[in-house]
Formats: structure tokens, C-alpha cells, sequence
């Protein structure tokens, strides 16, 4: 009772209450805010933090900017205040004159996202289809990886490395929730960009580093890790994090390439291995406690892409 009465009162005012309505359609920086409200950005951020400490909405820092989206339902952390930011979102009048404005405007910043994200892909296009070139097509890889995934629904997906946030996108029709981690700001803005034209609010972002990762222990039904593994200077501390993450019965599943001598790679692309032998996965996932399964492994020229999965045994 006491958490739905501070929910109510902090949602209680109509800057607020638009501010709460943006974050449903997405993740949104104070900066973001401020230009589509057209208010200063200490009495955004004031209202902000109201919505925050009652629950309503979700705060986290990605570099020098934070971010805020409406209080995932699913979370734990939020409870009741998370079911009523999403009943009072539900509630607002579609002909609501000040919501057309802001999303109007909200429109224009997803627009700028989007141009920003494809002048980042326009400068480094010529590296990305050169290591697309050497393996078997990504199409191929994704089928394969769907295949393994199955149609079952899952409940909480995580996509380790996210990088442009293609296999969020590709799991996005099998997740309940998806979330990807990513060190880099410039690969999750291209990622949110991503999401957002491809209008996707059940999988979304974060900034965090694979070795330490901003989750709660045995929170994730599925992990992946899709060509990420060969720029880890530890591999195994990596698949021990992702493991620590995993439910009883939740899967890890490992996309990378078999040894090769593609030297190259290490000099122009920071890849820090040249593949990994089956042997080697499988001893990994052991390590980190995770019972391995089959390997699949799909032939290119010169790079030969391998999926290893693994599960966490049940303590029963």
C-alpha cells in the first residue's frame, strides 16, 4: 500500500507524468529529456529522481550520460510501483495534446540516433565486411542459432558483447525480456538506434564489462556470447561470469571461430585469440561448472565459425 501511495504521488504532477510516458517508449538521457520537454535540466532532473526513489522509473549510467527507462514489471526491485507506471502509461488519453508534442520530438531524437548510428557503420564498414567475408554468412550462423535455441519462449535473455545489437534483435520474438551488455558507447548508441527503428521494447541496453557484469546471481535463463570470446585477454574468467549469471537449467551458448591463422586479425582488429579448439571450450565450460553440450560447427573459408552450449545442472 505504503509503495503504490508514494508511486501515486510522485506520478501526481503533469511534468512528471510526461516524463514517465517517454520512458515507456524507450531509454532516454537526462540531455534527451530536457530538449523534448523544453525545461531546464535541474528541474528534469529533480522530477526524475522523484520517479526513481518511488520506484516508477529505472536510472543507470552509460560513460558521462545516464539514462532512464520505465521500472521493468519483471525486475524484482520495483514490485508494485512497476505494475502502476505501466497502468497510469496505459492510461494516458491518446488525443493528450502535450504527449503528441513530446513524442513529436521524441521522433526527431530516435532520428538523430538513427544518422549518428550509420555514420559510425558508413566509417568502419570496410572492417566489418572484411571479417564478414571470411566465414560462412551470418545468416547461416543465426539460423543455426535459432535452431539450438528452440522455440520455447524464454523468460530473461542475456547477449554478452552485444556489440550492434543484431542478436537482441534476432531473439527479440523468442524473449519475454532481453538485455545486452557492452562496453563500448559507441556500440550501444548504434545498438539503441538499432532497437528503436526496429521498434523492439522487450529487449534493451546497457553499458557493463563482460568480466563483471551488472547482474544478479543465477538471473538469466539463456546467455550468449556471439564472436565476443577472441577479444578477451581471459576467456575463462569471461565464461565463469556468464555461468555465475545462468539459472538452474539456463544455457550459455558460445559463437567463435575454431583456430585459424589469420594473424591479421590480431594486428588490425585487437582480436586477442585466433579461435579456440573444441577441447578447450568444452574444458571451460566445466571449469565454470556448466555441463557442455553438442557442438556445431559451420565451415568458411578461411574462418570455420563453432557453437558451443552448456547448461547449469540443477542442485536436485
Amino acid at each position: 500500500m505504503d509503495s503504490l501511495l508514494t508511486g501515486l504521488r510522485a506520478a501526481g504532477e503533469p511534468t512528471r507524468l510526461r516524463l514517465l510516458a517517454l520512458c515507456a517508449y524507450g531509454e532516454l538521457s537526462v540531455t534527451e529529456l530536457t530538449q523534448i520537454l523544453g525545461q531546464s535540466q535541474p528541474r528534469v532532473s529533480r522530477h526524475l529522481k522523484l520517479l526513481v526513489d518511488a520506484g516508477l522509473l529505472e536510472r543507470f549510467r552509460e560513460g558521462a550520460l545516464v539514462f532512464y527507462r520505465i521500472a521493468d514489471v519483471r525486475s524484482g526491485k520495483s514490485g508494485e510501483a512497476a505494475v502502476l507506471a505501466r497502468t497510469l502509461v496505459d492510461l494516458l488519453p491518446d488525443d493528450s495534446a502535450d504527449l503528441a508534442r513530446d513524442l513529436a520530438r521524441l521522433e526527431t531524437i530516435r532520428q538523430k540516433r538513427a544518422r549518428a548510428a550509420d555514420a559510425y557503420f558508413e566509417n568502419n564498414a570496410s572492417q566489418w565486411n572484411e571479417i564478414r567475408s571470411m566465414h560462412v554468412a551470418e545468416e547461416q550462423v543465426e539460423k543455426k542459432l535459432l535452431s539450438i535455441v528452440g522455440k520455447k519462449t524464454i523468460d530473461s535473455f542475456l547477449d554478452i558483447g552485444t556489440g550492434t545489437g543484431r542478436i537482441l534483435a534476432l531473439m527479440s520474438e523468442r524473449v519475454t525480456q532481453g538485455l545486452g551488455i557492452d562496453q563500448s558507447n559507441e556500440m550501444l548508441a548504434v545498438a539503441r538506434a538499432h532497437l528503436e527503428q526496429e521498434g523492439l521494447k522487450n529487449v534493451h541496453v546497457r553499458k557493463g564489462d563482460m568480466y563483471n557484469m551488472p547482474l544478479e546471481d543465477q538471473s538469466v535463463d539463456l546467455a550468449t556470447l556471439h564472436l565476443v570470446l577472441h577479444y578477451a585477454q581471459e576467456p575463462q574468467l569471461v565464461i565463469n561470469e556468464a555461468a555465475r549469471t545462468l539459472k538452474q537449467e539456463g544455457r550459455l551458448i558460445i559463437v567463435d571461430f575454431a583456430p585459424h591463422q589469420e594473424e591479421h586479425l590480431r594486428a588490425d582488429h585487437n582480436h586477442q585469440r585466433l579461435g579456440f579448439n573444441n577441447s578447450e571450450i568444452q574444458q571451460s565450460l566445466i571449469d565454470a561448472g556448466l555441463k557442455p553440450g553438442k557442438m556445431h560447427s559451420l565451415q568458411g573459408d578461411p574462418l570455420t565459425v563453432n557453437i558451443w552450449q552448456a547448461t547449469l545442472p540443477s542442485l536436485h
